[in-house]
């Protein structure tokens, strides 16, 4: 059946992977790829797939009230899914209004903007917020773990913005009839993720021999999920989710820091030839920020049970990968890191980011 897919903020790292996943899987559906391209978006993520013959990029704001709704009227969409996201905590307690921007008023505008179009069409619609399990709060060491119906408790301003903007997709199903579904993902590792994030981060200063920051002792803890998991489970719920719900998205996979980071840094000394134990000596325990959770750990058990979803990768082996691609790709690294990766728009499209 052929569609039109709005995907937003389909350059950054998660949004890259399932445009890429559902251009692939589905030549019949008509890809819009609507990115901003600030520092996080990187058309480079994607150039493999730039010319396939149903995918479109369209560089814009998703707060902007006018060109948003005429872009739903060129295109007459038949579904959003709506990644496009302010979402590094310590830039959050920088500058807290650019997450209201983007994550609150930018998603009421797209939920405008998908209600006005199908206002008289509505069947066969659907608006799919992605969302993150740091709404829910923190959680203690005592072995339970977040469900969908777990209540909100947001401790930094990213996952505020990120909790209000949840209320309000609900609250236009509710209101409105819109057909949203919602998921919360755990912490995503893997291919094209931004070098400020703890796993590239370190397998950068790792390579060159830079210290890895790690935060108080290293003991708050993450459940991590390889990236194309995430986006294997945002297919199933956007073709098979039901409306009005929400599915939590998790790997079954625990981590404090600390341990995370020995063990990348015994994947690290395996592959550059170190002594084992060499890349350790790299470890320096920075002041905890502000709002820092203890423990998130996700219970995908609804998402298992409806749609048949589960990680297809153990850990080490999906580190292993991850490590693998960014040692392969040093270039596209090094690109990211100096800026120059925002002169690809400008060749693909002329002018400047």
């Amino acid at each position: 059946m052929k569609k039109t897919i709005l995907i937003t903020g389909g350059a950054g790292f998660i949004g890259s992977h399932v445009v890429r996943l559902f251009v692939r899987q589905y030549p019949e559906y008509q890809i819009v790829n609507l990115d901003a391209l600030t520092y996080a978006g990187n058309l480079e993520n994607l150039k493999d797939i730039a010319q396939y013959p149903n995918y479109t990029f369209v560089k814009a704001d998703i707060t902007d009230e006018v060109f948003i709704p005429e872009l739903f009227r060129n295109y007459k969409f038949d579904g959003v899914i709506h990644l496009a996201a302010e979402s590094h905590v310590d830039r959050s307690i920088s500058d807290p209004m650019a997450f209201i921007r983007t994550n609150v008023f930018g998603t009421v505008n797209l939920l405008n903007a998908a209600r006005a179009a199908w206002k008289e069409h509505v069947e066969g619609k659907r608006f799919y917020h992605v969302s993150t399990d740091e709404v829910y709060g923190a959680l203690d060491f005592d072995g339970k773990l977040f469900t969908e119906a777990s209540r909100y408790d947001p401790h930094s301003p990213y996952s505020a913005s990120k909790a209000s903007s949840d209320h309000f997709v609900r609250t236009y199903h509710d209101t409105y009839g819109m057909p949203v579904v919602i998921s919360n993902c755990s912490n995503n590792y893997g291919a094209n993720h931004f070098p400020e994030k703890l796993i590239p981060l370190s397998i950068n200063n790792i390579k060159n021999k830079k210290p890895i920051p790690i935060y108080g002792k290293g003991e708050n803890v993450r459940d991590w999920l390889w990236v194309e998991d995430h986006a294997r489970a945002i297919d199933l719920i956007f073709h098979r989710g039901k409306s009005g719900e929400t599915y939590n998205i998790g790997g079954n996979n625990e981590w404090t820091n600390i341990d995370l980071i020995r063990l990348l840094c015994r994947i690290m000394d395996k592959k550059l030839g170190r002594r084992e134990g060499e890349s350790e000596t790299l470890i320096t325990f920075v002041k905890d920020r502000s709002g820092h959770d203890l423990r998130y750990a996700i219970d995908s058990t609804k998402l298992k049970t409806e749609l048949g979803w589960e990680p297809s990768l153990q850990f080490e082996e999906g580190l292993e990968k991850t490590v693998d691609w960014y040692l392969e790709n040093q270039d596209w690294l090094e690109r990211v890191i100096n800026g120059a990766y925002r002169d690809y728009y400008e060749k693909q499209y002329g002018h400047k980011v």
